[in-house]
């Protein structure tokens, strides 16, 4: 060895020497295979070590299974060997599984739901979540189990968020919204979609309504109903958006009682939440001069809208149609679908549920998010454009 590095010293000092005499033809065939490994050697990939399980850098941050598919190696470790630690070959061989890279994934999936929890590197054992999910001591502890999974997975936690209280889109919106919002990679986009929609049946946070659509339950805590109280969700969605003083959320609602009083209670709130300023269609801009104008000039210069649609007043249908015209983004609001215009359907609808004793002050963040969002991506509220 020492020998064969010597000679490959002495090529490269006759190669920096012009006047060096012809090499022997062991020595260039030898170069030229040094030459070729070098071409053709690539960096070692390392590992992640992030959750232990041998998973290759650029593992995807969001679960590969369903909740329900998770469970069967924290049953495994709790049935076999009384829910204590183990290193992962053991934990597969509990649940009855022979061990392999997809498994590997499997743990690591259950990890992200918070299934299974690593005491020390290299080890798991089933949480407490998993255990109130297949050995429940309450009727709820299994619903509500499966419904905290969701809410503790990485992207499918936020985009739960994103859609809960709402109708649940067409595939192909799904799919733009994984790959443009939320950076999932576009060729594992169609694997979440498939992974979100199953999950969210499992914990039965899908309804069906009609038309044959199915509307996202709302099962988060109750926020506060105080515009000074900012949320992660809200800090995630409001960071790189520039918001002066001077923007303005214009109101499109009826003035009577009851939907009149959600004005102050409401809306008001979820737009200062949003650090716009809201106005409506009364007093506040009612001045001399034609009501028309005013309403026309209170739309056109607002930077968003929020639309009332429960009862289908006509003067808010009338606002709307303005609008339409001048293309602004809408944020949609209703307490029924009956009372959306079939033709608008297609755009997010916020729904709300007055039998849930916090609707108000969910709805009250449903709309500061959707304002957000539609601030950052004003396609999405836009109801149609103009060809």
């Amino acid at each position: 060895m020492v020998e064969e590095q010597s000679n490959e010293t002495e090529a490269v000092s006759e190669l920096d020497n012009p006047k060096s005499k012809a090499k022997p033809r062991t020595l260039q065939k030898r170069e030229k295979r040094v030459v070729a490994r070098k071409r053709t050697s690539k960096p070692s990939k390392k590992r992640d070590s992030d959750n232990g399980a041998g998973l290759k850098r650029g593992a995807l941050a969001f679960p590969k299974h369903t909740i329900l598919n998770c469970l069967r190696i924290p049953a495994g470790i709790l049935d076999q060997n009384a829910g204590g630690e183990c290193v992962d070959r053991d934990a597969a061989k509990f649940a009855k599984l022979g061990w392999s890279g997809e498994i590997a994934v499997e743990i690591s999936s259950a990890l992200k739901y918070g299934l299974l929890e690593r005491p020390s590197p290299g080890k798991v054992r089933p949480t407490e979540l998993a255990r109130r999910i297949l050995r429940p001591q309450a009727a709820n502890d299994r619903i509500d189990g499966l419904r905290q999974a969701i809410l503790n997975a990485p992207v499918i936690s936020d985009f739960y968020k994103r859609y809960r209280g709402e109708n649940l889109p067409e595939e192909q919106f799904l799919l733009n919204t994984a790959i443009d919002s939320f950076s999932v990679p576009k060729e594992r986009a169609i694997d979440f979609i498939e992974v979100f929609v199953k999950s969210l049946k499992e914990a039965e946070l899908l309804e069906d309504v009609a038309g044959g659509k199915q509307r996202v339950l709302d099962i988060t805590e109750s926020p506060s109903t105080s515009s000074s109280v900012v949320t992660e969700e809200i800090k995630k969605l409001s960071k790189g958006l520039s918001i002066s003083a001077s923007d303005t959320c214009f109101v499109m609602m009826p003035f009577a009682d009851p939907l009149g009083g959600y004005y102050a209670s409401i809306y008001k709130p979820a737009i200062e939440k949003a650090q716009l300023r809201a106005i409506r269609a009364d007093a506040e801009i009612y001045g001399t001069g034609k009501i028309i104008d005013q309403i026309w000039n209170g739309i056109h210069t607002a930077r968003i809208l929020v639309a009332e649609l429960t009862g289908r007043n006509p003067n808010v249908l009338y606002e709307l149609g303005i609008a339409h015209a001048l293309e602004k983004p809408v944020v949609l609001v209703s307490s029924n679908e009956e009372d959306v215009p079939f033709d608008i359907r297609h755009v997010r609808v916020i729904y709300y549920d007055m039998t849930d004793p916090f609707w108000g002050n969910k709805l009250i963040e449903k709309i500061a998010e959707n304002i957000l969002s539609a601030l950052k991506n004003p396609a999405e509220a836009i109801l149609f454009r103009a060809r």
